[in-house]
Parts: C-alpha cells; sequence; structure tokens
C-alpha cells in the first residue's frame, strides 16, 4: 500500500524579514554605485579629460614685448633684450625637497628663497608653471638643459626684460621693472597677469604699465612623461605693448644731470609754451636694470646707507620751501592789491621787528633803501617782511593758487607730491592753532610751512614768463603702436590763468632780469652774454643752525635753488634747480642753472661757441643767504612743515 508523505511547510515571519532587508540593502548598494557612475561619467567628465590631458599637455605663457620709449627725437631709452626664467610644473615634481636642493646647488641661489616662491605659487593649478628664479646666466640656463632628464618637472622660459639704452639716464622718470608681487597679482588692476610676469614699480614704467605691459599669449604643447616638448597643439600670440613718446630731450636731460657732479638735487626743465618737460633730473642716480634680476646685496646697501638717497625721486617727490624765489609771488601779490609800485622804497637795516620777535636779512648790515626792483635783485629779506605783513597769508596763498601752487600738477607720473601753500584756515586744521602775523613774515619769503616740489618750481617761474598762463607739466607726447602709428597725441593744456596783470609781470620781470645781468646781483652765475637770461636765487633753511660754532653737518645745511628763464623778450624755456643742502642759490644753483639753459641753446643752434664756465662769476654780484637768525615769539618755529 502506497502511502503519501505530506510535508507541511510553515510560515516563519523571521526568515521573511532577512530577506527583505538583504534585498533592500542588495537594491540600496546598486542604486548607489549606478549613482556614482553616472557623477563620474557624467557629471565628472569634463574635470578627468583635463586631468588626464595635464598628463601630456601643457599651458605654457608667453609674455608681452613692452613698449618702447623713446625720447622726443626718436632716440630709443628703454628697449628690450630675452631673459631666461626657471619655473617648475608642480604636478611633475615627486620630491620637491631634492629638486630645490639641486637647483640650490645649480643657480647659486638660497634655497629658502626657491622655497618661498614655490609657496607662493600653491594657489594655482598644479599643471601651471611656478617661476622660481629669473634672469639667470646662459652658463646656468646650459647646466640645467644638461641635468634636464634628473629635474622632473622644470621649464625654462624666455621672457623679455627691459634694456635701459642709456645706462643710468634719466632713471628716476623712467623707472624700473620687477617681478609681479602677491599683493599686485590679486587685485583688479593687474587683471590677465601671471606669477613671474614683470611689471612697472616705479616711474613711467610703473604709470603707463597697462600700455606698456601689452597683452600676454599663450602656448599649449604635448610633452612625454619626462616632460620633452613633442609638439605644439595650439598659440595664442601675445600683443606687443604699445609705444611711448616722451618730451624729454635725451642729449638735454644729459647735460642736466652731468652738471649736478656729485650734488644731491633736482633740476626740471620746460617748454614755457606747452608745458613739455624737457628734463626731469633727480640726483644721485641708480641702475634701473639691477632691479629687474637680482639686487646684489652690496649695491641695495651702498643706496640704502647713501646720505643723498639716490632711490627717491626728488624732483617728483621733493618737497623743499622755496626759499627767495618765492619772493616772486609776494611780489606780484603786493602789486596787483596796489600795496607797491615800482617806486615804493622800504629802508633796510639788516632785520625787521615784530612785536616782540626779530626777523633777520640775509645782509646783516642792511640794504639800505630798496624799491622792487632792487629787492627782488639783492633778494632784500625785510622789503617782503613788510610787503608780506600787509598781505597777510590768505591773499599771498589766494595768488599762489592763481598759479596752480598748493596741488599736484598731475605730470602723468603716480605719487606726485603737491607742495603746501598754507592759509589761516590750514592752521586752525592741522595744528588746532590761529595763525599770526610771526608766521606769514617767514611765508612771505618761501620759508615757514610752505613747500614746494621741483616741478611746481619750474611751472612758477615759466607762468611768470607767459604772463600768468599755466600750462600743465606733462612728460608723454604721443603713444605709438609696434608699427609707428600715432594711437593718441597729446596737446598742450591750460592749467589756469591768473588772472594778474601784464603790468605787475613786467615790473617782477625786470627784477628778474637784473637778477642775472646787473651788478650786484644774486644770480650773475646763472648768465648766458649770448641770451638774456631772467630768474632768481633762493636759499631755504633746513634747520636753525647759524649761531652753531664750526661746521654743520650735511643733513643741516641749507638747500640751494634757482629758478629762470629764457630769452627775456621772447620766452621759450624755464628751469628749475634744487640743490640739496648746497646752502647758497647764487653759488650752487645758479651756475647749474646756467648749464642747462647753455646745453639746451646749444642743442637749438642759438650758442655755437663754449664759453669759460665761471666767466658770469666775474661780474660780482652777492651770494644770497636767508635771515641769519630769527627770534620769534609769536609765530611757528621755521622749519618744514610735512604735508
Amino acid at each position: 500500500m502506497n502511502e503519501k508523505i505530506f510535508i507541511r511547510q510553515t510560515h516563519d515571519p523571521r526568515r521573511q524579514k532577512q530577506v527583505i532587508f538583504l534585498s533592500c540593502f542588495v537594491a540600496s548598494l546598486f542604486f548607489l554605485l549606478l549613482t556614482r557612475l553616472w557623477y563620474l561619467q557624467v557629471v565628472k567628465t569634463q574635470d578627468f579629460q583635463s586631468k588626464s590631458e595635464s598628463n601630456r599637455l601643457r599651458l605654457v605663457p608667453v609674455a608681452a614685448s613692452r613698449g618702447t620709449i623713446f625720447d622726443r627725437n626718436g632716440t630709443v631709452l628703454v628697449s628690450n633684450r630675452p631673459s631666461f626664467s626657471v619655473a617648475v610644473i608642480p604636478q611633475e615634481v615627486k620630491d620637491r625637497d631634492a629638486l630645490l636642493d639641486q637647483l640650490s646647488a645649480y643657480l647659486g641661489i638660497d634655497r629658502t628663497e626657491l622655497l618661498e616662491k614655490w609657496e607662493k605659487g600653491k594657489g594655482r593649478a598644479r599643471y601651471y608653471p611656478i617661476v622660481l628664479a629669473s634672469g639667470i646666466t646662459r652658463d646656468q640656463l646650459e647646466l640645467l638643459e644638461e641635468k634636464r632628464l634628473w629635474l622632473p618637472g622644470l621649464d625654462v622660459e624666455v621672457k623679455p626684460v627691459r634694456q635701459y639704452e642709456a645706462g643710468v639716464l634719466a632713471s628716476h622718470l623712467l623707472g624700473y621693472i620687477g617681478e609681479i608681487s602677491d599683493d599686485e597679482l590679486k587685485s583688479e588692476g593687474y587683471a590677465g597677469y601671471n606669477s613671474g610676469d614683470y611689471v612697472g614699480k616705479s616711474g613711467i614704467e610703473r604709470s603707463w604699465e597697462r600700455l606698456l605691459h601689452g597683452k600676454n599669449g599663450g602656448r599649449q604643447i604635448e610633452v612625454d612623461a619626462r616632460g620633452r616638448i613633442l609638439r605644439t597643439i595650439s598659440e595664442n600670440s601675445p600683443v606687443v605693448g604699445s609705444s611711448l613718446v616722451l618730451t624729454i630731450d635725451a642729449e638735454l636731460q644729459k647735460r642736466t644731470e652731468q652738471s649736478f657732479g656729485e650734488q644731491a638735487g633736482a633740476a626740471v626743465a620746460i617748454d614755457v609754451n606747452t608745458g613739455e618737460i624737457l628734463a626731469f633730473s633727480s640726483n644721485p642716480d641708480f641702475d634701473p636694470a639691477l632691479f629687474a634680476g637680482r639686487m646684489p646685496p652690496d649695491k641695495w646697501k651702498e643706496y640704502l646707507e647713501d646720505k643723498r638717497h639716490p632711490l627717491e625721486n626728488k624732483a617728483l617727490k621733493g618737497q623743499y620751501p622755496p626759499g627767495s624765489t618765492f619772493k616772486i609771488i609776494t611780489a606780484l601779490a603786493g602789486l596787483e592789491e596796489g600795496l607797491i609800485n615800482e617806486r615804493t622804497t622800504v629802508v633796510c637795516r639788516g632785520s625787521y621787528t615784530l612785536g616782540g620777535s626779530t626777523f633777520g636779512c640775509w645782509q646783516r648790515k642792511g640794504h639800505g633803501a630798496v624799491n622792487l626792483r632792487r629787492a627782488l635783485k639783492e633778494s632784500c629779506d625785510v622789503y617782503f617782511y613788510q610787503l608780506g605783513e600787509k598781505l597777510g597769508i590768505d591773499k599771498i596763498a589766494a595768488y599762489s593758487r592763481a598759479l596752480a601752487l598748493g596741488a599736484p600738477m598731475g605730470v602723468g607720473l603716480d605719487n606726485e607730491k603737491g607742495g603746501l601753500i598754507p592759509t589761516s584756515e590750514w592752521k586752525e586744521k592741522r595744528h588746532k592753532k590761529k595763525w599770526l602775523q610771526g608766521d606769514t613774515l617767514p611765508a612771505s619769503i618761501g620759508q615757514g610751512y610752505v613747500l614746494m616740489t621741483p616741478i611746481q618750481l619750474a611751472s612758477m617761474i615759466a607762468s611768470v614768463a607767459t604772463d600768468g598762463v599755466v600750462y600743465r607739466p606733462h612728460l608723454i607726447k604721443r603713444i605709438i603702436d609696434q608699427d609707428g602709428r600715432v594711437i593718441q597725441e597729446f596737446k598742450p593744456e591750460i592749467l589756469a590763468r591768473s588772472g594778474i596783470g601784464t603790468r605787475s609781470f613786467r615790473l617782477v620781470k625786470e627784477g628778474l632780469s637784473a637778477v642775472v645781468n646787473e651788478g650786484g646781483g644774486t644770480g650773475g652765475m646763472a648768465r648766458l652774454y649770448e641770451v638774456h637770461v631772467a630768474g632768481k636765487t633762493g636759499t631755504s633753511q633746513v634747520v636753525k643752525l647759524r649761531d652753531r660754532k664750526g661746521g654743520i653737518p650735511y643733513q643741516y645745511r641749507d638747500h640751494a635753488l634757482f629758478v629762470g628763464f629764457a630769452p627775456y623778450d621772447k620766452p621759450e624755456v624755464a628751469v628749475a634747480v634744487v640743490i640739496e643742502h648746497g646752502e647758497h642759490g647764487g653759488s650752487a644753483a645758479a651756475p647749474i642753472a646756467g648749464r642747462i639753459l647753455r646745453a639746451y641753446f646749444e642743442g637749438k643752434g642759438t650758442i655755437r661757441r663754449p664759453v669759460r664756465q665761471g666767466a658770469a662769476a666775474d661780474t660780482g654780484g652777492g651770494s644770497e643767504q636767508e635771515p641769519a637768525s630769527t627770534e620769534q615769539s609769536g609765530g611757528e618755529p621755521q622749519g618744514q612743515e610735512e604735508q
């Protein structure tokens, strides 16, 4: 008998839950894998493709050549030459420390310096080159090429750097270039620049950086596993920067700088009818080529320790008490206000007393009875003390500003100083004190708080030559492209019209002519026998050390100044000279101004024969100084006041 066996299936809820949980886990895991695959294949495809390409493709930036700088006659002042820089591709470097050790040994550069530049480039893409050293020699280049197989990630770039054709000529005006800093790279003004680029750091190079720099290009190249170039895939050519034609005359600039010798100071020569700056000198100079590479430590130390401050642009930023050259302004104000005329006479006994203060004249024995012409010719301080007292500081300031003084002239260079023309309101705001008459007397002869730059001094005397028409001093004549086509031409710009009457200018100019050309005039050493020169000397006190026994240290000696123009009847050129610590305007600054004017007229062919240096000294004439002593109870000390 066949028996049927029945197996009874029992329902196990616990087992069923385990199966469901396992199924969900497997499904979730599968979903995550699909999601990750979709993310990698779709979302991140561009990133991975870029990383893959970077293993064999490299983007090499190509620096643009900077524009050339010419003088007004087409003489090349600044051009370009190739320079080699060492860069590395971080992505291709497996042992950074070993590479830096090798480069330090091969290039003779401190490892810390290389590491610092590496760290600065960390924020950029790993396949982008980081410049570690610039301006390497050809011998160093050959050594690196020999060792290339053992220096993974190494890249040698060729970049154009500046070639200063005339050496140190006009170094403060032209400025210098240097490697772009981290702060500059981050600023909006340097958008599009790359690490390792050279940019202007001072002078024309800095102020006209955007025009001169051009536009960088680049090359996309394919390399093998060792970093050797296989082919160029694409190339974007750089755009050469625009070139500048300056108003400067290179030969006049050279003669101007030579006229200083070893003395510190500044000189500016300007075309009175256009405002074009013909010579712009700050002495001592420096070598701008040194700043494009690694500055020798001994040279840097020499620059820093030189008491004459060779790195300071004195023509642009030097602010000096104008001394007796400022008497021109005081005289014009007095004539316009009707306080004096050509016959007004003042008796000078060597000093003038106001309240409890005594203000001395440079001529201690006094000048006797002087009118305006003689007061300018012999630079009588007492005459202008009394005139300044009658005018008051605010009127003196108003006539100064009528000639655009007391503010930057806008010459086209960064960080131009504006000098200082004080007013009663200015002193109350700045020093919380009232303006006193004891302050006005020093200001009337260009001392006290009054400060001017050499550019302002040149503009002041140029505006006297043009009877009050103030042209903006400027340095750029035109901008041209790489093919020589004119992009922009700069025309004369009238900055101000003084509103001062021609009669007042005529009387002042007659006095300025006497300063240079008549016996007893303080500026006889600026005289040219072939051309009629007019001008004014000045000596500005640095600190009050008149009563000190023995020699005065260099840094405390008075500054010497001279301003002048020529020819007298039909003015063409004006010049301002400041000799730091030169002591006397008539003996230190006037001869230099005479040499500059001679160089200008020799360049034009007006003067054809040389004249023995110092011939003007045979004519006699005073050697002006500023007040021998000043005892003030009401006024502020006579010293420089920074704006």
